[in-house]
């Protein structure tokens, strides 16, 4: 089905407050900056964010952090962010650490309906603290459940008006799989082309499921 783009502003009017949502990027690369920018601009509150870092305070889910926009954020690590590791300190935001690997199967497993991953990273540490230990072949893993989202905010290099996207290298990262695992997927493309324009075999994200694009940027 064509889309009609909306604005940064208007995409992030579909972000009520207190919704989860999954912010593609690795330290800013590949992150939605526009819409990022907009729910700032909204102020934003009380959102759980779901992403591989908290970027900087200038720059990706950074943003949202330094602006108090943030509840919760279930990442990797924090980045190269003072502002996360002050707040989380101080009581103000939560921070749940998941290790990298785990973080992306956890979102992949649900975007394909599992009921978890079960994975060895974190046996024999805190990670694995009232979480179930599952025994296959005599080897123990940890049970992770799945991660689902309200909203996932992509970032994608082009895309065309049936909403099919394409990226560009490491801003791949976590965008195609954040794809799968929201009830509404919002991509902010750098480029919108023309349908055909973009061959089938570069489509890395289709558009069935794709809720909105973004108008491209002025």
């Amino acid at each position: 089905m064509r889309r009609k783009a909306l604005t940064a502003a208007e995409a992030a009017a579909l972000v009520p407050d207190g919704a989860s949502v999954m912010i593609g990027g690795f330290l800013g690369v590949g992150s939605p900056r526009r819409v990022i920018d907009a729910l700032v601009a909204r102020g934003a509150k009380g959102l759980t964010v779901i992403g591989n870092d908290t970027g900087r305070p200038d720059l990706g889910i950074g943003r949202l952090v330094s602006a108090g926009c943030v509840a919760k954020a279930i990442v990797s690590h924090i980045g190269t962010n003072p502002v996360t590791q002050q707040k989380m300190l101080a009581g103000e935001m939560e921070v749940d650490l998941v290790p990298q690997g785990t973080l992306a199967e956890r979102i992949r497993a649900g975007g394909a309906g599992l009921g978890g991953v079960l994975t060895p990273t974190g046996l024999g540490t805190s990670v694995a603290d009232g979480k179930q230990v599952v025994t296959v072949d005599g080897r123990d893993f940890l049970l992770e459940t799945p991660l689902r989202a309200d909203v996932a905010l992509l970032h994608c290099y082009e895309a065309d008006y049936y909403a099919n996207l394409t990226y560009r290298l490491t801003a791949q990262n976590f965008n195609p799989v954040m794809a799968m695992a929201a009830d509404i997927v919002i991509a902010e493309p750098d480029e919108v082309v023309p349908i055909g324009v973009i061959p089938p075999d570069h489509v890395r994200t289709p558009g069935i499921l794709v809720t909105h694009l973004v108008e491209r940027p002025q």
